[in-house]
């Protein structure tokens, strides 16, 4: 038995360079006519690299405003498509399932930094918008498995690093299922539409738009340019070709099982994260950073049908699964904060998840809250001058990574009767 080769370099990245720019052409929406760029074998060994979410529009500076301005019409920059093969070069077909292991992953080299965030209210929003309306920004350093923050000082972890976004590519059948329910989704009256009582801001669907689309090797501008870009989905959403999943435990040894709608399935991936909780909920909750994935796939003809139920009218409603990997931290310790079903108000909801989970998350913040930390966790050491940074005393400064909302938000009152900032 020979010892296993170093991994294939399919998809290269150049941080330094916008996501147009790259060697290897990378893209921003799911469609079957975006080209492969590269061919993978079953049982091959390969690496793709990744650059952020963003395309590098983040930046690792003492400002929000990049978030608070942000143009979500670029989401998410992916590598790839992957075409995969067996090893006699037939390409797996629709009705196969596809099985991806994460072999390894991680931050690429020289770029070992991410960030997390609040967005915007009027801009995007989250889980809490109410509570806290306005852009915050908190910046990450990786020391191997671990991350810190100058924001959030006194805080050490060590992170569970996995990609947010990994799909194949959407049969023209399954992308006509997405575009026509999510176009019913967006012309469902928002003043109908609540989660916990709070109105949304944000769009009900993100449907397809040319603004900022990148089609890999299809050429800009081109009339085959204009027809997929005018009907490519996007993708924020997670779908039944997997996509934007934000499973934090889908790390090293991670196995996942997608289904195939197109020849060779086009494999993409991106979104990278260091590490990030049960959820995003300020909808960039994650740790975002550039990274790599080392993968192995396998094709099991036929398997969606032997291992997949179609919950839906056709047999393209049907969901990924998900085997997760060993690999996770330790911990000796954990506090865990209750939510029942009563909001802010004191008002009884019916076994209301959302709003049951919104309070245990208010109840986890304000109990962080006491311990010198703002409720957005942008806390900021005092620095004395000509003197290094020491000791774990902490004071409140103004906030350096922060945007002002000109008093135009409107916010939900907090328990001690303040209005969150």
């Amino acid at each position: 038995m020979m010892a296993p080769l170093s991994p294939r370099l399919v998809v290269p990245v150049d941080v330094k360079k916008l996501p147009r720019e790259q060697k290897v052409p990378l893209h921003n929406r799911w469609h079957p006519d975006i080209p492969p760029v590269a061919d993978v074998t079953e049982g091959e060994l390969f690496r793709v690299e990744m650059v952020d979410w963003s395309g590098g529009r983040v930046r690792d500076d003492n400002s929000a405003d990049d978030l608070k301005f942000m143009d979500f019409t670029i989401a998410h920059y992916l590598s790839g498509p992957l075409r995969i093969v067996d090893s006699e070069g037939v390409p797996a077909s629709p009705g196969d399932l596809l099985a991806v292991e994460i072999c390894n992953l991680g931050p690429l080299p020289g770029d070992e930094w991410g960030y997390t965030a609040i967005l915007e209210r009027e801009n995007g929003g989250g889980f809490l918008t109410d509570h806290f309306p306005s852009a915050r920004k908190a910046i990450w350093y990786f020391e191997g498995i671990y991350a810190c923050s100058p924001q959030i000082p006194g805080v050490r972890f060590p992170g569970l690093t996995h990609p947010g976004v990994v799909g194949t590519a959407p049969s023209l059948e399954l992308l006509n299922i997405w575009n026509e329910r999510e176009k019913s989704l967006s012309e469902t009256s928002l003043e109908t539409i609540k989660l916990c009582e709070v109105l949304h801001q944000r769009p009900l669907a993100h449907l397809p738009t040319p603004e900022n689309c990148l089609l890999g090797k299809v050429q800009e501008g081109t009339a085959e340019w204009h027809i997929i870009a005018n009907e490519a989905a996007r993708t924020i959403a997670g779908r039944e070709n997997g996509g934007n999943c934000d499973i934090k435990n889908l790390s090293r040894g991670s196995r996942i099982y997608l289904p195939v709608f197109v020849e060779g399935a086009n494999l993409s991936t991106g979104d990278m994260h260091f590490s990030q909780g049960d959820g995003e909920i300020s909808l960039c909750g994650a740790i975002e950073m550039s990274g790599f994935l080392e993968l192995k796939c396998e094709i099991i003809r036929g398997g969606m049908k032997e291992y997949l139920t179609p919950v839906g009218p056709t047999p393209l409603h049907v969901s990924p699964i998900f085997e997760i990997g060993p690999v996770e931290p330790r911990f000796s310790e954990w506090l865990v904060f209750e939510g029942i079903s009563v909001d802010e108000s004191g008002k009884q909801h019916f076994l209301d998840a959302s709003v049951a989970y919104k309070r245990a998350v208010l109840n986890a913040i304000e109990y962080l809250s006491k311990f010198g930390y703002s409720k957005e966790q942008d806390i900021k050491p005092k620095r004395v001058k000509g003197r290094p940074l020491g000791g774990p005393q902490l004071r409140r400064l103004p906030d350096l990574l922060s945007c002002s909302n000109h008093g135009r938000l409107p916010a939900t009152q907090d328990r001690s009767g303040t209005s969150a900032p």
